[in-house]
């Protein structure tokens, strides 16, 4: 009742003097419960707890506290080692890059140098004493290959030590490229010294001092004579030119130990050029290179793979000769093709020779390079067995065909041997009579590369190792015995021998030179208006001692020059100037 009296006597105020006390205010606002009382005007508050003033000051001497542990670990605990980094944050390292080893030919004529007293290349106004052993700080010794055509593929070309506008190096070393300044990388490049410099404030020098001094790299000696190298690429050079070949390569390899007395590979790259480019017609002679369509940057003697041709048949006469699908003796009688009877009456298959033989045995066979007895003795015909294709394969595997020779140098390619299984995976289709003729004269899909065939040629001539070619002089001779018989081998020499005293290989019956050969000719194409020509053989006949394998790529089917005229200029020279031929 007097709450009521007391709200009556206020609302009777409030109504004479039109003015809303504040307490009446909060008295409504209490019963309106969605009113904003955030919007009202004046608000109460309340002071903070002390909690949240315990709580800050924790904090804060925390902090504190960490810091002064910093600050005493830093001065006191590990004051030395934070002593020793000070130290080194003005001490600036260079690397002192080594001498890369030099390469040589066999004979010790250099083929690889670093040239000495030339300006550091880019990295500075700093030369090389040619007195000196070692390179001064920032300098790196120029790279220098010999100037005779055919060293590129052999010999590679190295990318120098880079740095980035600061002067810190990002690349550090040399880097081999290819050939053997690839292969033999870790053995070339040495090791790298470090130049101490100490500076100041103001980036001056205050001292400096060699704390590692560079180790040169090691010099290596090939196997490889530089003279028979220039004479046998400049032979296939003039014979591209003047018969119209794309390209070529050479193979001269020693048939009991593997090394190699050439290994050229047309067209070539320069090897200077790409080590040493500087200016923008460096470069775009670099770029005319690299778009060249005769890729001059493949190393046909290692990588390149080529369609056999005829050079396969001393392998198959041997597989024939082993397996005792025909004796030495027994003749066949070519007709100049060979022709298989359409059972379902269609026409008939025929199998042409390039010229008719008459009765041929096995060596004349080889002398003569007939196809039409290669295509018995491999796949049959009437009474006459064959191998099949499957003991073709197995002895084109055994003597190193369809896999990598093992040769000390980098990108090495294997070629192929034709087989049931290879045509259904390539062509979806079934295997044919046709298909075993053609794997018999080294057509078909057959490939290989020069250096699967010098290698198997020398196993012939050997006795029947198979050896490891390699160009590194200090490698250790490997070899494998193909257990041959050494009577059916002797057939197969007599019939190479045959092949340049009375058969196709007569360009090749040097005087003063006993050689043993096998050529091929390969066709191109669906028209076959392209031809590779090789030529393969051994010598000296009578006491072998090196094989070799030349061939000319893409040349006209017509054209009267092959690969045989090559190998004959390179060994009327090595006759005359050297004793490689005695």
């Amino acid at each position: 009742m007097k709450l009521f009296r007391r709200t009556f006597t206020r609302q009777a105020k409030i109504a004479a003097s039109h003015e809303i006390a504040p307490e009446d205010v909060f008295l409504d606002s209490q019963n309106l419960s969605k009113l904003n009382v955030n919007q009202m005007e004046g608000q109460l508050e309340r002071p903070l707890g002390r909690h949240v003033f315990y709580f800050s000051l924790i904090v804060i001497i925390f902090l504190l506290g960490g810091g002064v542990y910093r600050l005493f670990s830093m001065q006191i605990i590990d004051g030395d080692v934070y002593a020793a980094k000070a130290d080194r944050n003005h001490l600036k390292s260079t690397p002192l890059f080594a001498l890369r080893g030099t390469i040589s030919d066999r004979s010790g004529n250099l083929l690889a140098w670093n040239t000495l007293d030339v300006p550091a290349l880019n990295t500075g106004t700093t030369t090389i004493n040619a007195t000196n052993t070692q390179s001064t700080i920032n300098d790196i010794p120029k790279r220098t290959y010999t100037t005779l055509a055919g060293f590129s593929h052999l010999l590679g070309y190295v990318s120098y030590p880079k740095k980035d506008q600061s002067g810190v190096f990002w690349q550090d070393e040399y880097i081999g490229k290819d050939g053997v300044e690839k292969e033999y990388q870790d053995k070339l490049q040495g090791v790298k010294g470090e130049r101490i410099v100490a500076i100041n404030a103001l980036h001056e020098i205050e001292a400096e001092n060699v704390t590692v001094s560079p180790k040169n790299g090691e010099n290596l000696k090939l196997t490889i004579d530089k003279y028979v190298q220039a004479k046998l690429y400049e032979r296939i050079e003039a014979l591209a030119h003047k018969a119209g070949f794309v390209s070529g390569a050479g193979v001269i390899m020693d048939i009991h130990t593997g090394e190699l007395l050439a290994l050229a590979s047309y067209p070539e790259y320069d090897n200077n050029l790409m080590t040493n480019s500087s200016t923008k017609e460096d470069s775009a002679e670099i770029s005319r290179e690299l778009l060249d369509k005769r890729n001059a940057f493949l190393n046909r003697a290692v990588s390149g793979l080529f369609t056999p041709g005829s050079t396969v048949k001393p392998f198959v006469a041997l597989a024939a000769l082993m397996e005792n699908v025909i004796t030495p003796e027994k003749n066949i009688y070519s007709s100049g093709q060979l022709v298989i009877k359409n059972k379902y009456g269609g026409p008939d298959s025929v199998f042409k020779d390039w010229k008719a033989h008459g009765y041929t045995d096995m060596r004349k066979a080889l002398a003569e390079s007939s196809d039409e007895y290669f295509y018995q003795v491999g796949g049959g015909y009437l009474d006459q067995p064959g191998l099949g294709i499957n003991r073709i394969k197995k002895y084109s595997e055994m003597f190193g065909f369809a896999t990598t020779t093992g040769i000390d140098l980098p990108a090495e390619s294997f070629g192929n041997i034709p087989s049931p299984e290879w045509k259904k995976k390539v062509f979806g289709t079934d295997w044919l009579l046709g298909d075993t003729y053609h794997t018999a004269i080294g057509q078909y899909g057959f490939q290989i590369t020069p250096l699967e065939l010098v290698r198997g040629v020398a196993a012939i001539a050997n006795g029947g190792y198979l050896v490891t070619p390699h160009v590194l002089g200090e490698l250790d001779t490997a070899s494998t015995s193909l257990n041959l018989s050494k009577k059916d081998l002797k057939v197969v020499q007599e019939g190479m021998r045959q092949g340049v005293l009375v058969g196709i290989g007569g360009a090749l019956n040097i005087p003063g030179v006993e050689v043993a050969s096998k050529s091929g000719t390969a066709e191109l194409g669906s028209k076959k208006e392209l031809v590779n020509s090789w030529i393969s053989g051994y010598f000296p006949y009578d006491n072998p001692k090196y094989a070799f394998v030349v061939i000319m790529e893409k040349g006209g089917q017509h054209n009267p020059y092959g690969a045989i005229f090559a190998a004959r200029e390179t060994l009327e020279w090595m006759r005359d100037n050297t004793s490689y031929t005695k």
